[in-house]
Formats: structure tokens, C-alpha cells, sequence
């Protein structure tokens, strides 16, 4: 692929030390570079980098929460038997007693409040049984190129590697037809395209988690397969798309379709262009997978002003227009990964929400005298 070289943001920026793109930041003629030169030639982030604790399960038991299914009953009284639903308000009606708050209790807990509360209303209370029916409250979104993508219940442990299994494992071109044939998924999201591991992730509480899924899936590398928590987001994203990311200060955050030749002026352009007070002497374009990338930052003023010329964007390129400068290479790709993580989750997580998926069963008993 060949490139215009254009000026560096370190020529412009005290105090900012990059490797040049450019032969030397003085000049202001342009001339042709070869390829895409990241500003380091090492990673700008390392995401693979597992936490131990992420490792580890999780030791809190499961808490209750709205939409989670019970079954409780009196011990020897079958009349007393029943199925009730965790309502919104984290209440839930059993037998003579008032509505009682169980939101964020575990079963245990559960159990015993209600046994001291039936103590009120009944003279020799006997024990009580709960057992958990459906899990509502806490789920994991599973969504991209998946065998059986949806959201799923999260009601113990999981790893990763488990969740993925659940889901299906990743869809390949040549098992696509056998996994829509078993699984009956029509429309629900799979396509003939392969999941692309160098770009899948993980994101908790708005954050990607450093998971490098190549390692995990294709080598077996269990350092990286991390236990989820609630309301993790996973996503395996097509091998086969052709698009550019376009995020941060503009006008509309958007997904622009790859022609041949794509510019970073024309993909800003198409997301309505730079908002006012936007950052552009330091645009970013990330490429390549997500815990190993290269990174570029274009001085899209000078670019604009005839001062540089543009710069040609691959597919899957990421481009983030900042709204203040950085002061470091790694928290400027840190923050732009997870603005981009972010935002393929917000859509993906919009879509999957509208499809039908059936709830998993599940039973955990818990029984003990008051």
C-alpha cells in the first residue's frame, strides 16, 4: 500500500516526543512513504497483559435481582407452594406475608428473611425452601459472529471460553452451514463470514478488558481466559467487513463503508466532519488487532489547509478525532480502543435486545430451618 507522508503532531506540540512519519518535521512539501508507519515501532498498548485476579471466580454468591424466578414453599405445607418473579422494585409477595425487599440478597439471605418474617404472622413457623428458577437479573451479551449469539444468564462462575462454548463457539465460512442447520439461528444474527479474533473483545463497566481472543481460542492459552462478570459484553466481530470506524469529536460517531482509496478527510467528512473546538492537530487512526496495535497521529489541520497531504485509511481502520490533546501515546490508544469498544457495543447491544432469545433454566436449591 503506498501513503502520503504527512507532518507530525511533534511538530506542533512541546514536550511530545514521536517517531517521525515524515523524513524531517520541517519540511512542508509532501512526498510518498510506503505503508502504514505506526508512531512506535513496539505496541503502543499492551492489552494481553491478564490481571491475575481476572483469573480467579468470582467468591460472591449470586444476589438477587428484578426478573429473577423463584420457587419457595413451606416445608410440609404443599398449599404453600410458589412461583413468584422478582418484581422491579426488588419485592416479592409469598404467602401471609407483605412484599418483602430481597434486591441484592443472596438465596441464603433471602432464606432467612423470610423465615424471621414469617415468624411474625405464623405461631411455629416451619423451614422454608427457595429454589432459583431463571436468573433475569444478571446476564452476559454474546453477540458477533457466534454460533448461538444472544444474551445469556449469568447464575455461577463462567469463563470465558465457557461462555463462548454456550454461545456456540466462533462461526467459521465452512461451518456456518452446519451450525444455522443444528442450531435453527435463521436470521438471528450469524453470517457465512468468519469471526475476526484479532479484533474481538471484552468490555466491563465501559472499559476493554485485555483479552487477546487468538491466544485463548487458536493457541489454548488459559492466561487469558478471564471468569465474567455481570453485564459483560462480548463481541467477535466479521473477518470479512469493509468499513471504517469514524469516532470522537465529530459530528456523528459512524460506521463508513470501505471504497477503494478511502481518505481520512473523506471518512471524517461522512461523519458530518469536525465538531467546534475539536482537537484536529491530532487525529488518531488505529489498525491491526486490539491488544497488539499500530497507531498514527495526523495532523488533520494541516491536511485540511493544503499543508500535508491526506492519508489513505485501510478497512477496519479506526479514526478518532480527539476533543483535547493527549500527553500520553498509551492512554490516548487506551481511550481510543475503549471509545470504539464502546460504541460496536452500543449497536450491537441495540440490535440484539429487539431478537427473540429463550431464557436457560437453571436450578439451585437452598434449605435451611428459620
Amino acid at each position: 500500500m503506498n501513503t502520503l507522508r504527512f507532518k507530525l503532531v511533534s511538530c506542533l506540540v512541546a514536550g511530545l516526543v514521536l517517531t517521525a512519519f515524515t523524513a524531517g518535521c520541517a519540511s512542508r512539501s509532501p512526498a510518498k512513504t510506503t505503508g502504514f508507519k505506526p508512531i512506535t515501532t513496539a505496541p503502543v498498548t499492551d492489552l494481553a497483559k491478564v490481571d491475575r485476579d481476572l483469573l480467579q471466580p468470582p467468591v460472591e454468591p449470586f444476589t438477587l435481582g428484578p426478573g429473577d424466578r423463584l420457587e419457595i414453599e413451606v416445608v410440609g405445607d404443599v398449599a404453600s407452594r410458589s412461583r413468584l418473579v422478582v418484581g422491579p422494585d426488588g419485592k416479592i409477595y409469598f404467602y401471609v406475608l407483605p412484599g418483602i425487599d430481597v434486591w441484592g440478597l443472596s438465596l441464603v439471605d433471602t432464606q432467612s428473611l423470610l423465615s424471621r418474617e414469617l415468624q411474625k404472622f405464623v405461631r411455629s413457623p416451619q423451614p422454608i425452601a427457595i429454589t432459583l428458577r431463571g436468573v433475569e437479573s444478571q446476564r452476559i451479551w454474546m453477540l458477533g459472529r457466534l454460533g448461538t449469539p444472544g444474551v445469556y444468564p449469568l447464575v455461577g462462575p463462567t469463563t470465558l471460553l465457557e461462555a463462548i462454548s454456550l454461545a456456540g463457539g466462533p462461526v467459521s465460512a465452512s461451518s456456518f452451514t452446519s451450525l444455522t442447520n443444528a442450531s435453527g439461528l435463521g436470521s438471528r444474527g450469524a453470517t457465512d463470514e468468519a469471526a475476526d479474533l484479532n479484533r474481538s473483545f471484552v468490555i466491563r463497566q465501559g472499559r476493554v478488558m485485555p483479552v487477546d481472543f487468538n491466544r485463548l481460542l487458536r493457541e489454548g492459552d488459559l492466561s487469558q481466559n478471564i471468569y465474567l462478570r455481570p453485564d459483560d459484553f462480548v463481541y467477535l466481530p466479521s473477518a470479512a467487513a469493509q468499513e471504517v470506524h469514524v469516532l470522537g469529536a465529530v459530528r456523528q460517531s459512524k460506521v463508513v463503508n470501505y471504497t477503494n482509496k478511502l481518505t481520512l478527510t473523506q471518512a471524517v467528512a461522512n461523519a458530518g466532519g469536525p465538531v467546534k473546538d475539536a482537537y484536529i492537530t491530532q487525529v488518531a487512526v488505529v489498525r491491526g488487532s486490539l491488544t497488539n496495535p499500530q497507531m498514527a497521529v495526523v495532523d488533520y489541520k494541516a491536511v485540511m489547509h493544503g499543508q500535508a497531504p491526506d492519508f489513505l485509511l485501510e478497512p477496519q481502520d479506526i479514526v478518532y478525532v480527539p476533543y483535547t490533546p493527549y500527553r500520553t501515546l498509551n492512554r490516548y490508544a487506551n481511550l481510543v480502543l475503549d471509545s470504539f469498544a464502546r460504541a460496536v457495543g452500543a449497536n450491537e447491544g441495540a440490535r440484539a435486545v429487539t431478537d427473540d432469545t429463550s431464557p436457560v433454566a437453571v436450578n439451585i436449591g437452598v434449605f435451611s430451618s428459620p
